[in-house]
């Protein structure tokens, strides 16, 4: 058994010794080291928070923090505002540096310039380590204090176990065992020989000084009951879920172990096994847990490295209309998202590769930020373009030159769609004011030639009997040389001018009867029956004189082939990501393959469509 010999306090002195030392490592770390070098245990809101504060901000958040007592301070928020105040200083001195170089300087002979805010940040943190200092200084102390305390009740346990004296030593042991057990902490590296110094006597109280064994029996039995209670409740923690807790509660447990008396022989070593066997299931527990912790991080620090990769994969070459920035700026921050729900990766490459994430998604919204204000030139340059033919067309719109008037109207809705667009908010008003303009001069041209009725009955009647030739087709073998004939007659259908305004619906609708009937006993395929039907559309309005109105019909189906060029690109690009080979991903890869083929077809036929009316205004 270790004796009382084998146990001194620390002196003041040399306590003091151990605390300077302590400091002056910390003296001796540089506040100026990089962000690769300071050792985060995690990325907190904290850290999110110091990135955004200048250096004054980071200041005042460190004197607010230096207002609590030392012992409620979190020395990693105190730590990452360390780390935030350097970088920027950091920053601020290279640019220094830059600035020399530039001017003619060279780069050997630069020196910083004086940073008050650097001495105040640094007289800050001596004041928040000389609190340290202080604390842990007294804790040691109050430490030292009670390690004298229990010596000499050591000490007297010494002198009652040796006296023989069992009558007039029992209630002064018992009052030493109570005041024991209210002493605080003491010196780690003294617990376990105290514990051992402090059970020996106490053993030897009993088993050599022939006490009552009616008393002694009886603590016996009282230690063994608690000792079986704290077996239980080692045991208990084998099934807590939370291993962290069940380890900080299995520590407790040790502590009170040892404040507990001896139990009989006989069963001291059983009790001992059990309470032992049970810790060891909690420990394995622990190390098991913070093992698989450690796969996990590795596991996480491979899915933030994809997705830094995949940011920094971005094509910006791609990226030229405001469509393709808004869409790629939805990805990536749909890929933010899945960042935040990312855990933590290993504690040496958490930060870095969090650095490393930032970095690339800040340039992407630098790089959206440039685009953007390029393209606010070019929005600002197409609506002055506008707006001079806008005034033009207002000019001309109570014009009577039809003729010469309708060709220079044309030649402008022409030039407005070779204009690229203006900012949205202008984009209705100046369609709307461009348009007003035409219509009112179309509307106008259109009433001026009413006088045409007897022509428009003449053709009417000439409808009439193309659409009785349509009527009489008799289908033949050849269903090519069929359909050649049919459409002879519907070109000459569109060279018929107008007929009577109350006639027209009526004759239309004998002429796409016929027509319908025809084409179905052809098996005419449905987009060859679109074309033919919006041919009629288009030369309506040419007919109507309406020249306007298949203006904006361009212009419409021009955003629905964007509209579907886009849609097309987006599932050929998902069609991309789906790699693996599974019934499910065959099934999903052939719907978007039928999708995209559907697409494809009503975008050729829109391109048919723009491709006839662009005939039309030629």
């Amino acid at each position: 058994m270790d004796t009382l010999d084998d146990i001194k306090p620390q002196s003041s002195e040399s306590t003091l010794s151990y605390t300077n030392s302590e400091n002056s490592d910390l003296q001796q770390a540089s506040e100026e080291q990089s962000v690769e070098q300071i050792d985060v245990n995690k990325e907190n809101e904290s850290f999110r928070e110091f990135a955004s504060l200048t250096k004054t901000a980071l200041i005042e958040k460190l004197q607010e923090i230096l207002k609590n007592p030392i012992e409620k301070i979190d020395k990693e928020e105190v730590e990452g505002i360390k780390q935030y105040f350097y970088r920027k200083h950091k920053l601020e001195i290279e640019q220094q540096k830059k600035t020399f170089v530039e001017n003619g300087g060279i780069e050997t002979d630069f020196t910083p310039l004086p940073d008050e805010d650097e001495l105040q940040f640094k007289a800050l943190l001596q004041t928040y380590k000389d609190q340290k200092y202080a604390y842990a200084e007294n804790i040691e102390k109050t430490k030292e204090d009670n390690l004298k305390k229990k010596l000499s009740i050591l000490e007297q346990l010494k002198e009652i176990a040796e006296s023989g004296d069992v009558g007039e030593s029992l209630p002064i042991f018992k009052k030493l065992q109570q005041e024991w057990k209210s002493i605080g902490a003491i010196p780690q590296t003294k617990v376990n020989e105290l514990w051992k110094i402090y059970n020996g006597y106490m053993e030897r109280f009993y088993d050599l000084i022939k006490i009552n064994n009616e008393l002694r029996d009886y603590d016996f039995k009282k230690n063994l009951e608690q000792k079986i209670a704290l077996c239980v409740a080692a045991e208990k923690l084998a099934i807590e879920k939370d291993v962290v807790v069940a380890s900080r509660m299995l520590q407790k447990l040790h502590e009170e172990w040892r404040e507990i008396g001896p139990v009989a022989r006989e069963f001291r070593e059983e009790v001992w096994e059990r309470f032992k066997t049970a810790s060891t299931v909690v420990n394995k527990k622990h190390q098991e847990f913070f093992a698989g912790l450690k796969a996990q991080e590795e596991l996480n620090l491979q899915a933030k490295t994809k997705l830094c990769e995949r940011v920094e994969a971005i094509d910006y070459s791609k990226l030229i209309s405001f469509r393709d920035w808004e869409n790629k700026t939805n990805e990536i921050i749909e890929l933010q998202h899945q960042w935040k729900g990312v855990g933590f990766a290993p504690r040496k490459e958490n930060i870095k590769i969090y650095e490393r994430f930032r970095t690339t998604c800040d340039h992407f919204f630098q790089q959206k930020s440039e685009f953007m204000k390029a393209s606010k030139a070019e929005l600002d340059a197409n609506y002055e373009k506008k707006k001079v033919l806008c005034e033009k067309a207002e000019s001309l719109k109570d014009s009577t030159d039809w003729k010469n008037t309708t060709d220079i109207l044309i030649q402008i809705q022409k030039e407005w769609k070779t204009i690229g667009p203006v900012a949205k908010k202008y984009s209705d008003a100046l369609w709307k004011r461009f348009v007003s303009a035409c219509d009112h001069f179309f509307e106008e041209k259109a009433k001026t030639f009413s006088s045409k009725k007897v022509e428009e009955m003449g053709n009417l009647n000439l409808k009439q009997e193309l659409i009785d030739k349509i009527n009489a087709l008799k289908k033949t073998d050849n269903v090519q040389e069929s359909f050649d004939h049919l459409k002879e007659l519907l070109s000459q259908w569109h060279t018929i001018g107008h007929v009577p305004f109350k006639e027209k619906d009526k004759i239309f609708k004998s002429f796409k009867d016929a027509v319908n009937k025809q084409m179905d006993a052809l098996n005419i395929d449905a987009v060859n029956r679109k074309l033919i039907s919006f041919k009629d559309t288009v030369e309506k309005m040419i007919e109507g004189d309406h020249s306007n109105q298949l203006f904006r019909e361009r212009e419409k189906l021009l955003r629905t082939y964007d509209t579907l060029k886009s849609e097309i690109a987006t599932y050929e690009n998902n069609i991309g990501f789906i790699t693996a080979k599974s019934k499910k991903s065959d099934t999903i890869v052939t719907e978007l393959e039928r999708k995209i083929e559907r697409l494809k077809e009503e975008r050729n036929l829109i391109e048919k469509k723009i491709k006839l009316i662009d005939e039309n205004l030629q």
